[in-house]
């Protein structure tokens, strides 16, 4: 397929915005990662972390459709994210659900894998995760956690990596 230039596409978002119109923008897609699929991140509209963390999947070759929501309690608990394990935003990729700032490359581990679970989370908004990246590089420690269909959690992956 042929890389599209999306400039056309950004303007017209843009236009909409500016209308106060609700925009959608699916980055453009290239040979190497067409098997990626679409990440359907829901946030608030005023979240800066948050477009951070789309331009992180985004430049992890995922194609993104956002929707901003004044209040994502309920899409939480319809696609299983367990209480005190939230996070700023919540995505829906391919039959999982991806709560907060969890790293590309462990989308792609989940996705690879398959294993029965609902989804992913890195609970809260720890500095240095993708889209809390600080200015001196520091990365508080934290895990990603795998929810089981049950609502239980185990470790999926430590960051940085031990």
């Amino acid at each position: 397929m042929p890389r599209l230039s999306v400039l056309p596409t950004l303007l017209c978002a843009a236009a909409l915005a500016a209308c106060g119109q609700s925009t959608t923008v699916v980055a453009t897609r290239t040979a190497t990662d067409a098997a990626l699929p679409l990440v359907l991140v829901h946030k608030s509209p005023t979240c800066g972390c948050c477009e951070a963390w789309i331009d992180h999947m985004k430049e992890a070759g995922f194609p993104v459709e956002v929707r901003d929501v004044d209040n994502l309690d309920a899409i939480k608990g319809r696609v299983g994210v367990p209480y005190a394990k939230g996070s700023c935003h919540t995505a829906e990729v391919a039959g999982y659900f991806v709560e907060g700032h969890v790293p590309a490359a462990d989308v792609k581990r989940l996705l690879a894998e398959r294993p029965a679970a609902k989804g992913l989370t890195v609970p809260g908004m720890p500095a240095g995760s993708p889209g809390m990246e600080v200015p001196d590089g520091t990365v508080q420690p934290y895990d990603v956690e795998l929810v089981a269909e049950d609502g239980t959690t185990s470790v999926f992956s430590r960051h940085p990596s031990t």
